[in-house]
């Protein structure tokens, strides 16, 4: 018998608010056996493992912390099914208040919130788990393989600081493992969220048949759903080049990320953020990196005196190849590429080739036009303030509304969507949409670019505060980074942020605070920040505009 105890999940002291099975229950993994609340958050308690419920050791009501125990788990005498999200019966119609199609951060966010606001919401999706790609085999797994591989660059870095590690012994089957592991466990928490919410979920291919009606193709056959209201939010697939032969050897982001093997020598195709990404994991285990960009620059959405420290630090590593396009690809004992950029024309061998340039919006498909929903020759779909298209009771949202396509900007729009769906005073309107390269040393941007001011022949005042005169950089022998605000010359006002440099991505949220909220040189250089902290370099990059910088 086993004694289920609170984990580690962040909660300090909470008090139990649900009590979800009974002595006698029988359980699968993944079975949400109680609910937490404390001040902060309501987190579902799952079952560690299959088994029948003994005995439970606590009431509603009760606080608990880490370590206590909560109940007592025999072992299942016979296998316990997986548990199920609320599914809806296959066959005859069905009917739902709102239908969300993609289950991705845009998807359930935006049926999670429907429900919350009283909708009988049913989401479908085509995989048997809720997160997308995102959750499943894009942002999620990614972060897992990079967390890893800045391990093995972290130790490989610290020899000049004293401390010398021997070789990494590589496990691949373990980094697999790890990785699934952190998927399983935000997929699972989503399901107890479904469940909570009683949204029910039917997993399939949607289309629509008019409009309100669809037709979900599953593992079951088809089931035909009707609906008042819909939001799309399917999402984006990675672009594949038309010239290339069909070869496992030939992978996308979402194949890179299965880490099958380790190639010894990996082309990648596009210097953006995904390539760049997968190319820091797979160099971190081993492999020998060529990047071959068509455009000038490495991430091209970033100005380039942000990519230039990271720029510096790759070309040791790898060998990359800007303003160069790859025209064909002979499948044979390796993949032979051939090469046209500014020298010359030549051809390379590889074991491996990740194609990383771009994705395209998943508009086409759906059967929209039987809604009656526009759908442009891109595959986008066009839509209001309130994320509605041409169709005025369907709704869309995420990578298949337009760029950029990011997460962050689904989840705020799925918010809109449902809310406005559900009769709520509601629009999309960010004045800055943050942008980060999670690469080593991370880039983050948000708001407008020095590139686009210039282009727009807009007058900007730019300050940079360089990480070499920062003193928590330099403690970290990180004083390769840059901090960059664009401000109106006249007002003061932030208009732009740009950070190149470890925690990039976290350090900028700051930044896009001040752009939303409309403040000014003299609000960012006056708030007092932590010292020594690489946070200070946006105070200390005001106060270059203020005129009171005493750093430099």
């Amino acid at each position: 018998m086993k004694t289920i105890t609170i984990p580690d999940i962040g909660m300090a002291d909470a008090a139990i608010v649900e009590i979800s099975v009974r002595p006698g229950d029988a359980v699968a993994a993944g079975d949400m056996l109680l609910m937490l609340e404390s001040d902060k958050a309501t987190l579902d308690l799952p079952a560690p493992e299959a088994g029948v419920v003994a005995e439970i050791l606590v009431s509603v009501g009760d606080r608990v912390g880490q370590g206590d125990p909560v109940l007592r788990l025999e072992p299942a005498s016979a296998a316990v099914p997986a548990p199920a999200l609320p599914q809806a019966a296959p066959g005859a119609a069905d009917h739902a208040d709102l239908v969300v199609i993609g289950a991705g951060p845009g998807g359930y966010t935006a049926a999670f919130r429907a429900a919350d606001l009283g909708r009988r919401v049913t989401l479908i999706d085509a995989r048997d788990t809720l997160g997308g790609v995102c959750l499943n085999v894009g942002c999620i797994p990614s972060k897992a393989l990079l967390h890893v591989a800045k391990l093995i660059d972290d130790a490989a870095g610290a020899a000049p600081h004293g401390v010398s590690f021997g070789a990494p012994q590589i496990d691949l089957s373990a980094i697999r493992g790890w990785k699934a592991q952190v998927v399983g466990k935000l997929t699972t928490g989503l399901s107890g969220l479904a469940r909570r919410r009683k949204v029910t979920v039917m997993q399939g291919q949607a289309r629509f048949t008019g409009p309100h009606e669809l037709e979900v193709t599953g593992l079951q056959g088809p089931r035909h759903l009707r609906f008042d209201q819909a939001i799309i939010a399917t999402g984006s697939s990675p672009v594949r080049l038309p010239f290339l032969p069909d070869d496992p050897r030939i992978l996308d982001s979402t194949g890179a990320l299965e880490l099958a093997d380790m190639p010894q020598r990996l082309l990648v195709l596009g210097g953006g953020i995904i390539g760049l990404e997968m190319a820091q994991v797979y160099h971190a285990f081993g492999a020998h990196i060529t990047i071959a960009e068509r455009l000038d620059q490495i991430v091209p959405g970033a100005d380039p005196d942000m990519v230039k420290p990271l720029m510096t630090r790759l070309a040791a590593r790898y060998d990359i190849h800007l303003s160069t396009s790859v025209t064909a690809v002979a499948a044979g004992a390796t993949l032979t590429a051939s090469f046209d950029g500014p020298q010359g024309q030549w051809q390379a061998d590889y074991d491996a080739i990740l194609v990383a340039v771009g994705r395209r919006p998943n508009g086409a498909g759906l059967g929209a036009e039987a809604a009656g929903v526009t759908v442009t020759d891109a595959g986008f779909i066009p839509v209001d303030a309130q994320m509605r298209t041409n169709v005025g009771h369907v709704f869309a949202i995420g990578d298949v509304v337009g760029q950029p396509m990011l997460a962050h900007k689904a989840t705020h729009e799925a918010k809109v969507a449902a809310e406005a769906a559900c009769g709520h005073k509601a629009a999309f309107g960010p004045v800055a949409i943050p942008a980060v390269a999670y690469t080593d040393p991370e880039i983050a941007w948000a708001g407008l670019t020095e590139t686009e001011a210039r282009a727009r022949g807009q007058k900007v005042r730019v300050e940079r505060f360089p990480w070499a005169a920062s003193g928590r950089a330099l403690s970290m022998g990180r004083g390769e980074g840059l901090t960059k605000l664009l401000f109106d010359p006249g007002t003061g006002r932030i208009l732009g942020a740009a950070i190149t440099g470890t925690s990039a991505g976290e350090l900028l949220a700051e930044a896009v605070l001040a752009i939303e909220m409309g403040a000014d040189a003299a609000d960012l250089s006056l708030t007092i920040h932590p010292h020594p902290t690489l946070s200070e370099t946006l105070g200390l990059t005001a106060e270059a505009f203020e005129g009171t910088l005493t750093d430099l």
